[in-house]
């Protein structure tokens, strides 16, 4: 497991985007979206979650440790579309401390509602120790070809652990495809933190921050995606006053290509995301 920090700055050639996904939600009316787009979905007695049988919640918002609720944001490249992220929870195994659930991406027409295309994803939900703390949607302009543009799902997680603080933002991309939607990078770490420490001031920490670019070259008819990623330490330590005082190293710099091989891009294993 990676101990690394990576922070997403989003370039397309010599100009730098600026990612649309803190925006703020654009579900409207959530329980009426959900139940157009699952009709034998029950609305639960609290008002906030459905049911699908036989045992999947979907929850409308979500509190802080709780499993995600729903995501939506209006595209920009495409403006008359909604994206949603569902998160699908297997309610049939509470736990305080580990959740099992898939996630399903569904693409809506935003006038009459409709469900365009719809992807399901999985076990994206699940986890453990390390749990998910937001799931978020993506909206920068990822401009794959003429006439190809890519939203993104983030999934944050992070531990609980002081002497050992571990998070990590993962990002995957779709675009649409004729009628179906698909998967076009699959689990690249864009952002996170860890490192090892006493819980005081001393330790060792490790921190990257990754910008993509479009490149010009194609592979396969897409844009290859540039990858920039900076690293740096800091080994924090007490001065003789007991004062906490930084102690950077020198900042590493690595450069990647991503091709896309026909189906999706190809991560390399140091940017791998991890499994869920």
């Amino acid at each position: 497991m990676r101990m690394l920090s990576r922070v997403l700055v989003l370039g397309l050639a010599a100009a730098s985007l600026s990612p649309a996904w803190a925006a703020a939600d654009d579900c409207g009316d959530a329980a009426a979206l959900v139940q157009q787009a699952y009709p034998r979905a029950r609305k639960n007695a609290d008002g906030a979650s459905f049911t699908l049988e036989p045992h999947t919640s979907i929850a409308l918002t979500s509190a802080y440790g709780d499993p995600p609720g729903l995501v939506c944001k209006i595209w920009p490249a495409h403006d008359d579309l909604l994206l949603v992220a569902v998160p699908l929870m297997d309610s049939s195994q509470p736990s305080d401390y580990a959740h099992a659930g898939d996630i399903e991406l569904l693409v809506i027409d935003r006038k009459s509602r409709q469900v365009r295309q719809r992807l399901l994803q999985p076990g994206l939900m699940n986890d453990d120790a390390i749990a998910i703390r937001k799931v978020e949607l993506d909206t920068g302009r990822y401009a794959l070809a003429p006439d190809v543009s890519a939203f993104g799902l983030r999934i944050e997680m992070a531990n609980n652990s002081l002497p050992n603080p571990f998070s990590e933002t993962d990002l995957r991309l779709y675009a649409v495809d004729g009628d179906a939607l698909r998967m076009v990078l699959d689990g690249l770490a864009v952002a996170g933190n860890g490192g090892e420490g006493d819980t005081n001031c001393a330790g060792s920490f490790h921190t990257s921050q990754v910008s993509l670019a479009m490149s010009p070259a194609k592979h396969h008819g897409y844009h290859d995606i540039t990858v920039l990623e900076r690293m740096d330490t800091d080994n924090p330590l007490p001065d003789s006053n007991g004062e906490c005082q930084s102690h950077p190293g020198k900042s590493v710099s690595q450069t990647y290509r991503l091709r896309y091989d026909g189906s999706r891009y190809t991560v390399p294993a140091e940017l791998k995301a991890l499994e869920p």
